[in-house]
């Protein structure tokens, strides 16, 4: 979750598979910069003046804006959700194991603990009066909290506390909770895919929006309490009228879950965030999409606008912060569409050009009917090199039955060809990759797949056996499946090729970010722009003229 304070500082909480603990980390948002963690980021929150603090790997580390130095860490549990306290000194998260933390930003110390709920606190949220805050958990339960000033045993000062005050018993688990802004309606988010709205000062029921397939992960009030938009797993977003809880459109928004969704200070603007990786504008009005942000390369799963509106904070799956500013450039809609539709076309005839798979109806007709002399050489060549494979391993085999019967280390005879080649190692493939593998053998797959084991565990062309691995799992499907003997070398190619690819894709990953960035630094310090992004200026330019020349034309 990402939350913007009144002020100018971001904080960012991670979540991942392992329960060992967290870190938080506080950087400070500049202009258009893209911020790396350890690992994977799923809370962000904006406070103070000096700090953005994000949740990562392991502890809660506090980072100097100027410096951009970790100047203090703090131990935390798996977090799910996250609040600052007003005034912004303080600061709240909800833990996989249904407890309630609160740490002082100022000495960087765990304060108070307090089991909240019986299961996990999936959503949080602060009273539009300050005053207190609601959770949400697995427990089936909203549960409302007050602050209040206690005594502490080990000072004489009052110290800051929670305390609980009501609870919501309801029949689902709770996954989101949000106040409406004037603290009269309390909407909260069920895992029966309903949204349920109540009173918040008697507890009575007051509507229920139903309509999504799936359940609803995030939601969001208007400023003027009249809209409420709802964001769910089945890629859909949906807008009510708080009135009488008529759904007013249902939007395809995402090509995955949608994550996160908030609305714009003081407008019906709203942002969305999905596990397709794209941070996407609406019009709750117009029920139009404005535009879409790219730039990360994973899931995103949380975002967080700046009480203005100028600036948005995102948090990924690929470990990265995101701060987006707002333009004085307008934005024509048009464009926008023109723009998203040649992407669409290009990315069409780019699926187009792929070679067929046996089994697969569209483009029946692609490069792998094709028999041509070279992928025939290209097959014939795995052939030899996998037949080379056999004796040698048949060969190596008995030099170990002759050392073990001998008693003593035997010299092994070294094939010429592998003397004068060094060793049998993975090399580039051909061009026509896929053809040369449709014309092997089906009694030479077996043999390949255990030396792809092999190859990826060493980590040698990742890539290219993977793009191989699973050419052959698609044509050979059937006979793979049904045959016993494969059944451990799949298993064994699945826990190190999960393992490698996840490597590589960090690496890669990492690469691209620190490349962006150098981009970027070049660019400020020299005043240059480089060719990709000038040519992409220039053929916007022209785009422009044009629809300036059609639009002369038909007043003409």
């Amino acid at each position: 979750e990402l939350l913007f304070e009144n002020r100018s500082s971001v904080l960012a909480h991670n979540s991942s598979n392992s329960n060992t603990g967290w870190w938080w980390c506080i950087f400070w948002p500049q202009l258009k910069r893209q911020l790396w963690a350890e690992a994977t980021l799923e809370h962000v929150l904006l406070s103070g003046p000096d700090f953005v603090c994000s949740n990562g790997f392991w502890a809660l580390a506090f980072v100097h804006r100027s410096t951009l130095q970790c100047i203090r860490t703090m131990d935390c549990e798996y977090a799910l959700c996250s609040l600052f306290v007003p005034g912004d000194r303080q600061v709240i998260i909800g833990t996989k194991t249904g407890k309630l933390q609160l740490y002082d930003l100022a000495s960087g110390s765990l304060v108070e603990t307090l089991n909240a709920h019986d299961g996990a606190v999936w959503s949080i949220a602060l009273s539009p009066d300050q005053r207190g805050f609601v959770t949400g958990g697995a427990d089936k339960c909203v549960k409302f909290w007050e602050f209040e000033f206690v005594k502490d045993e080990s000072s004489v000062q009052k110290r800051l506390s929670m305390k609980h005050v009501r609870i919501l018993q309801l029949d689902e688990d709770v996954l989101c909770v949000r106040y409406s802004p004037n603290q009269k309606l309390l909407a909260v988010s069920l895992l029966d895919c309903t949204v349920k709205i109540f009173y918040v000062d008697t507890l009575k029921f007051f509507l229920s929006l139903y309509g999504h397939k799936l359940p609803v992960l995030c939601m969001d009030i208007s400023y003027d309490g009249t809209l409420i938009a709802t964001g769910s797993a089945d890629r859909n977003v949906k807008i009510w009228g708080l009135d009488f809880g008529d759904c007013h459109r249902s939007l395809f928004a995402h090509d995955d879950s949608v994550m996160y969704l908030q609305f714009v200070a003081k407008s019906h603007l709203f942002f969305t965030a999905g596990k397709d990786s794209k941070i996407k504008q609406w019009d709750a009005d117009k029920f139009e999409h404005i535009q879409t942000l790219e730039g990360h390369h994973q899931e995103v799963w949380c975002l967080a606008l700046s009480p203005n509106g100028d600036y948005v904070v995102s948090a990924s799956h690929d470990k990265s912060l995101r701060l987006w500013e707002r333009t004085r450039e307008p934005l024509v809609l048009e464009e926008e569409r023109e723009m998203q539709r040649e992407a669409e076309y290009e990315e069409s005839v780019a699926k187009e050009e792929q070679p067929v798979v046996a089994g697969e109806t569209q483009g029946e007709t692609g490069l792998a009917g094709k028999k041509t002399i070279e992928t025939i050489k290209a097959a014939e060549r795995i052939m030899e090199a996998i037949e080379l494979y056999r004796e040698e391993t048949a060969k190596l085999k008995e030099h170990k039955a002759i050392c073990k019967a001998a008693g003593k280390e035997i010299p092994f005879p070294v094939n010429p060809i592998l003397r004068a080649y060094g060793n049998i190692t993975v090399s580039g493939m051909p061009s026509e990759l896929e053809e040369s593998l449709l014309v092997l053998p089906f009694s030479y797959v077996p043999d390949l797949l255990r030396l792809f084991n092999e190859y990826i565990h060493l980590g040698s062309e990742v890539e290219l056996l993977c793009r191989a691995l699973l050419f052959l799992l698609k044509i050979h499907f059937g006979q793979i499946t049904s045959n016993h003997m494969l059944v451990t070398v799949i298993e064994n190619l699945k826990k190190t090729t999960i393992s490698r690819v996840s490597q590589a894709r960090d690496v890669l990953g990492f690469n691209m970010a620190g490349l962006q960035y150098l981009k970027r630094e070049i660019e400020a310090k020299d005043e240059v722009t480089f060719f990709a992004d000038a040519t992409d200026r220039f053929e916007e330019k022209k785009r422009k003229r044009k629809k300036k020349e059609k639009m002369v034309l038909a007043v003409l």
